[in-house]
């Protein structure tokens, strides 16, 4: 086997640089064919109950469907407020009939944690593990509800599999899977509640969410009702039956339509790459290259422990090196580098994450430009190390 090889030699700046420096976990980065143009045909200044924005909307629910694999009797909703108003839009709606289990290990799972115990007071165990790490999922009790991140947008683990969930289980799997949605191969008979959002993996535009139910979780909203008042907005149900025109495009607040063209757009593109393998193989193919450079580079490592669980689309890093004084400061004074040479856009950690670096490797980057913008990273790197001893 061929050790890999430092991406370039210290101390010399690199002349190649990414096609498109952008590498943002959020919003992402538009597909390689975006052009404002191919918005031509939105809906604009026209009723989203109209023919034509139902029909826009409808598609943009039954397309999802094919490229994702999700089941024939699994409804599919677009809703406001982006991922986090489709989660918590299920937590408000569906928990409370029993007990629950929550389950963090980065800021976005906690979240709903603060969520479930704080506002709405559940009766919940909750499970936890530090950034870097996964909790056993295997150890839950799933005649529970269980709450979940797939992938941790901020800490770079994800999920390996669904194996540990429970095929007869009695409670409900409440999943966001916000940042593995088109990139990561979701196991759908082990997930009653699914929810994203468009500017992760395909680059859409924020402020919408999707929301995914299973049979069980249609059923559950339609025979329980939580004791406390719901805002319009969460409401999913009418006369004790679930509301569906929710689910064919009848949206609960009115959507963008230059939003939903976008969406659309984005769609297209994601078909013409191979629909989800070809999307999940180039998400794959980014996170190996940012691997490959971690392997021959003895100053990085993956914040992730456990190769297993590392993402595939928001790869997480840390410094290793001795000589680094202040890790915060490091990391945000690589990432101004980076940035100003116009080679890596926001790619600086969340802010409460360990310091380091977060690279978004989503189906819509291109390896190669992954691949330019790592060499400039050594050099940054090696820059800000001379750059600290000669202030020391």
């Amino acid at each position: 086997m061929t050790t890999p090889q430092p991406a370039t030699q210290p101390g010399i700046k690199p002349v190649d640089i990414p096609a498109n420096p952008r590498f943002s976990s959020g919003p992402c980065a538009k597909p390689p064919t975006f052009a404002l143009s191919k918005l031509s045909d939105a809906a604009l200044g026209r009723s989203h109950r109209a023919a034509i924005g139902k029909d826009k909307l409808k598609a943009a629910i039954e397309r999802t469907r094919t490229i994702l694999g999700i089941p024939a009797d699994y409804k599919i909703g677009i809703v406001p407020a982006s991922d986090t108003g489709a989660y918590e839009m299920a937590m408000w709606t569906m928990l409370g009939q029993r007990p629950v289990e929550m389950v963090a290990w980065e800021s976005f799972g906690a979240g709903w944690v603060t969520d479930a115990v704080k506002q709405l007071k559940l009766d919940a165990q909750v499970h936890d593990a530090p950034y870097g790490q996964i909790v056993d999922m295997a150890a839950l009790d799933y005649d529970k509800d269980v709450c979940f991140t797939w992938n941790g947008t901020t800490s770079g683990v994800r999920m390996a599999n669904g194996d540990a969930i429970s095929a007869d289980r009695a409670g409900l799997t409440l999943c966001d899977a916000t940042s593995a949605a088109f990139a990561m191969d979701l196991p759908w008979d082990k997930l009653d509640v699914v929810t994203y959002s468009w500017q992760k993996v395909l680059g859409g535009e924020a402020a919408h969410g999707m929301l995914i139910l299973s049979p069980r979780a249609v059923d559950r909203l339609e025979t329980y009702t939580p004791p406390w008042p719901l805002p319009k907005i969460f409401r999913l149900t009418k006369g004790g039956k679930l509301n569906e025109g929710i689910f064919r495009g009848e949206t609960i607040n009115t959507p963008s339509m230059l939003c939903v063209e976008d969406y659309l757009q984005a769609l297209d593109w994601a078909e013409s790459v191979g629909g989800l393998p070809g999307l999940i193989a180039r998400a794959d193919a980014n996170a190996k290259a940012v691997a490959d450079f971690v392997a021959a580079t003895p100053w990085i490592d993956h914040l992730a422990t456990d190769p297993a669980t590392r993402s595939n689309t928001s790869v997480c890093l840390k410094f290793t090196d001795d000589r680094i004084d202040d890790g915060a400061a490091f990391a945000k004074a690589i990432a101004k580098r980076l940035e100003a040479e116009g080679v890596a856009l926001d790619i600086g950690g969340y802010r409460d994450a360990p310091p380091g670096l977060r690279i978004w490797c989503g189906a819509t980057v291109e390896t190669s430009d992954i691949s330019a913008m790592l060499p400039w990273l050594a050099w940054a790197f090696e820059a800000e190390i001379s750059a600290q001893k000669a202030v020391a």
